[in-house]
């Protein structure tokens, strides 16, 4: 289910960038994303008979702060893919794990030991070879990736908080109405028609399997341990390379390559420390 939820993200990011290269604007494609995610969302709700959480004041911030970080890097990854390739921008964002580690001691009271603050630096040094800042290989659009990466990190310590409290379902609706919502005004001042009906499918996939991949992403966290899923989540840098070299042409150079691998093995790192203190902890 992981490897299938990945595979779904990764379809977005590509057919993002080629309704991009196609002369749709990110704005738009924003719209798409959350509009039509919002509406099977809220119709699965409806046809499950599911009741809705009704969040308190204080949850109600977190929720639209939680909305408003997952739609701002959503906007800026689009706008990114279209002058990155899909394996860069893939790279830079699964630093976000790295920089969950480095703030969960400051902001969710946890103990940050040498080993993951090594990691956090490693991941670091793995960003800075695929930005490249001392180099022509820089683009601009790299610093709005880093941006997503810290938004996501925030976004997953939110969710966090909510977990308890608030359930999956609900946080998927105000989400999308948030998306929909704060979006509208760019979809309308920007809105151009795809040139071709396979554009025209491949804009409606880009909502249908974002909503897939959340759906599918939240149940399998239903059926085991975060700690045990999270290696699974590293397919998506291979997902993107394949369809990048298969859609776009595009092969990754062997810097991106290096800071990538060296991104994977700090993450693998945090994983791998904190497997080991959560299972510390159960036999304790």
């Amino acid at each position: 289910m992981m490897l299938t939820a990945w595979f779904l993200f990764s379809l977005v990011d590509s057919s993002v960038k080629w309704l991009l290269l196609a002369g749709l604007t990110a704005g738009p494609l924003s719209f798409v994303r959350y509009s039509v995610a919002f509406v099977l969302s809220l119709g699965l709700a409806f046809g499950q008979r599911a009741a809705l959480d009704r969040p308190t004041s204080g949850q109600a911030l977190l929720l639209l702060a939680r909305g408003g970080l997952l739609v701002s890097a959503t906007v800026f990854n689009f706008i990114a893919l279209n002058h990155l390739p899909l394996t860069v921008t893939a790279a830079i964002m699964f630093s976000a794990p790295i920089i969950v580690s480095a703030l969960s001691g400051p902001l969710l009271g946890e103990r940050v030991g040498r080993w993951r603050w090594f990691a956090v630096f490693l991941g670091f040094a793995g960003v800075l070879i695929v930005i490249r800042p001392w180099s022509e290989a820089f683009h601009w659009a790299s610093l709005l990736v880093v941006y997503n990466a810290f938004a996501l990190a925030f976004f997953s310590i939110i969710t966090r908080k909510l977990a308890d409290s608030v359930s999956a379902q609900t946080m998927q609706v105000y989400m999308g109405a948030l998306g929909t919502v704060a979006l509208l005004p760019l979809a309308i001042l920007d809105w151009q028609n795809p040139g071709t009906l396979r554009d025209w499918m491949i804009l409606a996939g880009v909502g249908f399997w974002a909503w897939a991949g959340h759906e599918i992403f939240a149940r399998a966290h239903r059926l085991a341990d975060a700690s045990v899923l999270m290696p699974f989540a590293y397919s998506f840098i291979l997902y993107m390379a394949a369809l990048g070299y298969l859609i776009f042409a595009d092969v990754p150079d062997r810097m991106t390559i290096l800071g990538a691998s060296v991104i994977v093995v700090s993450g693998l790192i945090v994983w791998w420390r904190e497997t080991g203190a959560r299972n510390a902890e159960e036999t304790a």
